[in-house]
């Protein structure tokens, strides 16, 4: 008999009463209640955690799921080892019905179809719109993959078009190996891929998702989608798996490749050791296919065996710290063996970097990226991004592949002085010094101007960065506060705050509200970080703004409202609870989806027009720091004293601030001030304008037109420039600029408040 848990009455039952955990068993066994994987998500009464010999995985029953979606999702996965499961290692993994767009949604339930011990079935329905979403996940005895499949049924009478449905992957820590062959597409067709799975991984743990109906990938492969059309009436059934390892060894997940789409395959294996000799004792062997990577295997003791499909590669071999590898070509035939051997490794050298400011002599926070040289594959084999230390300011060791390597190194991104780019000898065993003095041309502080990231990650939910390397990314970047906003969490806010007043600077605590509908920083929350007390899959935007505002928040910041999920998105489709509500303060240019800043804008200058003293915020979005840059789109916000969290959020709800991705703006009349004039009369706003690499235009913008252009064909670092006016109107005037790289900086308004105008204001 079926077992059915539902959101409005669970049926508490436990299905099979576990003798003990730590004991190995050749079943599937079911736990109900909090998840018994270390750091799992699932955590109330009702949730199930369905277990074998080799992994477990978590349904969130009762429990919220991540990002507002609706419960019955797969929120924690780990591999089991000696009967024990490892931590859990990802944030997310389920069905979306469309590419992350809201989720309408009234009911779920999840029902227990087949309790074990041969194998566990586990069902989950739930309704999107008038869709029906039903997915079966199934765990047999001695498996190392979930099965999932997942059946679409459009109940409603007319056809829904344009669908990019599909499984997703989410990982809560490690690295991504995305599709191969598709390597840093964010979002498009999957016709250049050479395979159907990803893979997130670490030393000790893998997850791939296998997706064959594959033809389009989002979230750079962390969603594996289908684009497709779903008629009134018709049912589309999408079948998938989660296979789960001890080891980031790509091995397994090319085995189950070759057996669920029956593959000619052959092997190849041989030894690898260092060019004196020496064994390997951990090497890796990289397979590229086409001159892409396609998987990687581990070998044990200086020998490795792989199982790959008939055909032409590459392989290389490395190892922690090692170099790599002449690349050698391999031919693998069916049912056939090859025999490659590697032996010109060189083991590593050590590196120390000391960056300090040219001027002073004074050691500088600082990002030090590879640009030529080796760069693992194999992420937990070395970093290609360095951040100099919090203790050693300036200082930064570690252990190098041998090679010569081209390195730039940045204090201030592109916005307070230029990049130093040096060339750097590492030699086995040898140690070696690199020594890089920068300069810094602006100091926007000196003029009370400072600066924040105001969408940020650290490692909750799908973030994967430390605190600490939150503070080190973003102090490298010449920010002048630090700030965080995980989704749903304040968890650590403690220790930012920590390391801020360790460096004396000020830290904004912040949240970012997660519904499906669309996503809310909320800024600065009391300092004690209390736990979100909404359910994000059930709120309405009433509720989700007075929860933020209970925490304590001076700023409500739209985040991405122009993304699929956005909320202004959600409110134009009629898909967000309650509709609009006004009470929010600022709008975000998000430095992820730079190809909405028109939108942003454009919505803005709307809403100026209409007088509601609505303004700018931006943010990053950044998850990983060492593939994504801190700071590289930052909010700089006019302060009269010293910077606080309070401050900097004051001053950015009273307009005094301005966005930028590279140039810096000083006005002569303050952004969000109001200028009163005589009606007729002639008046002037100036502008100090300043660009590492050069201004190119500036724009003054009044009314939602441009009115006036500057061009700067000398592309001059600093220059000022004044925009002469005829007051007629009660209007206002922002400016863009934009320096040589293209990189923009977008203000807020200046209001013009014309005396005797027959214009009526109005104000939120």
């Amino acid at each position: 008999m079926a077992m059915r848990f539902t959101n409005t009455g669970l049926l508490l039952v436990l299905l099979l009463a576990a003798s003990s955990l730590a004991t190995a068993v050749a079943a599937v066994q079911i736990v109900v209640g909090p998840s018994p994987i270390p750091d799992g998500e699932a955590a109330a009464a009702g949730d199930i955690t369905v277990m074998n010999e080799r992994l477990a995985f978590s349904m969130a029953v009762s429990s919220p799921a991540p990002y507002g979606v609706p419960r019955g999702a797969i929120v924690d996965v780990a591999p089991v080892v000696d009967g024990k499961p490892g931590r859990d290692r990802v944030v997310f993994a389920d069905f979306i019905p469309n590419n992350w767009s809201a989720w309408p949604n009234t009911y779920q339930k999840v029902e227990v179809v087949e309790r074990g011990p041969q194998q566990v079935i586990v069902q989950s329905t739930r309704d999107w719109g008038k869709v029906t979403i039903v997915s079966t996940y199934t765990l047999r005895a001695g498996s190392d993959r979930i099965e999932i499949r997942t059946t679409m049924t459009n109940g409603g009478d007319e056809a829904l078009t344009g669908l990019a449905s599909g499984q997703t992957l989410w990982p809560s820590a490690g690295y991504y190996f995305e599709v191969p062959g598709i390597s840093g597409m964010n979002e498009g067709a999957t016709t250049k891929a050479l395979t159907d799975r990803a893979t997130a991984y670490d030393e000790d743990w893998a997850i791939t998702l296998h997706a064959p109906y594959l033809d389009y990938a989002g979230s750079n492969s962390k969603d594996l989608l289908q684009k497709h059309t779903l008629r009134a009436g018709e049912s589309r059934s999408f079948d998938a798996w989660l296979q789960v390892s001890a080891s980031g060894d790509l091995a397994p997940a090319v085995a189950a490749e070759i057996e669920r789409k029956r593959l000619a395959a052959g092997s190849v294996q041989g030894a690898v050791a260092t060019k004196d000799g020496k064994a390997v004792a951990k090497p890796v062997v990289v397979v590229t296919k086409q001159g892409v990577p396609y998987a990687w295997t581990l070998g044990r003791a200086g020998a490795y065996d792989l199982k790959l499909p008939a055909g032409t590669y590459e392989l290389y071999a490395t190892a922690p710290g090692h170099s790599q590898s002449k690349p050698i070509a391999v031919q693998v035939v069916p049912d056939s063996s090859v025999t490659t051997d590697f032996r010109d490794l060189e083991p590593p050298g050590q590196v120390e970097f000391v960056v300090t400011d040219r001027k002073s002599g004074q050691g500088l926070d600082a990002r030090i990226a590879i640009t030529q040289g080796q760069k693992p594959l194999v992420e937990y084999l070395g970093r290609s991004t360095f951040f100099t230390e919090l203790e050693r300011k300036g200082r930064y060791a570690v252990t190098m592949a041998p090679g010569r390597y081209g390195l730039r190194v940045t204090s201030g991104g592109v916005f307070l002085g230029p990049a130093a780019d040096v060339t750097l000898d590492v030699s086995p065993g040898q140690p070696v010094q690199s020594k890089v003095a920068l300069d810094r041309w602006f100091n926007p502080p000196a003029k009370g101007w400072y600066s924040a990231d105001l969408h940020h990650h650290a490692d909750q939910a799908e973030g994967v960065t430390p605190p600490e390397y939150v503070a080190r990314s973003q102090l490298a970047a010449g920010l002048d506060l630090l700030f965080v906003s995980d989704h749903d969490s304040t968890a650590n806010h403690a220790v930012l705050q920590r390391i801020a007043d360790q460096r004396g600077v000020p830290f904004i605590p912040a949240m970012e509200i997660s519904p499906s509908w669309g996503h809310f920083n909320a800024w600065p929350l009391h300092p004690q970080g209390q736990k979100l007390a909404i359910d994000t899959s059930t709120a309405t935007i009433d509720e989700v703004l007075a929860e933020a505002r209970r925490q304590g928040a001076i700023i409500v910041q739209s985040n991405h409202p122009f993304i699929p999920y956005g909320y202004f998105s959600s409110v134009a489709n009629g898909v967000a609870p309650g509709g609009f509500n006004p009470a929010f303060d600022l709008l975000e240019i998000n430095g992820d989806n730079a190809g909405d800043d028109p939108k942003v804008t454009h919505a803005l200058w709307k809403l100026w027009d209409a007088g509601h003293r609505y303004y700018l915020s931006t943010g990053t979005d950044v998850h990983d720091v060492w593939n994504h840059e801190s700071g590289a789109a930052r909010l700089y916000a006019h302060i009269a004293g010293a910077p606080s969290a309070v401050s900097f959020a004051n001053a950015a709800k009273a307009g005094h601030a301005y966005m930028t991705y590279g140039p810096l703006i000083e006005p002569g009349v303050m952004f969000g001030s109001e200028l009163k004039v005589k009606a007729g009369a002639r008046f002037v706003l100036p502008f100090q304008l300043e660009s590492v690499t050069g201004l190119k235009q500036a724009r003054l913008i009044g009314a939602g037109t441009v009115v006036a252009t500057r061009d700067f064909n000398d592309a001059p670092l600093k220059a000022r420039v004044e925009f002469a006016l005829n007051a007629s109107s009660r209007t206002w005037y922002a400016i863009e600029v934009e320096d040589t790289a293209g990189r923009r900086a977008y203000s807020n308004p200046i209001w013009i408040d014309v005396v005797n105008s027959p214009i009526a204001r109005s104000t939120r």
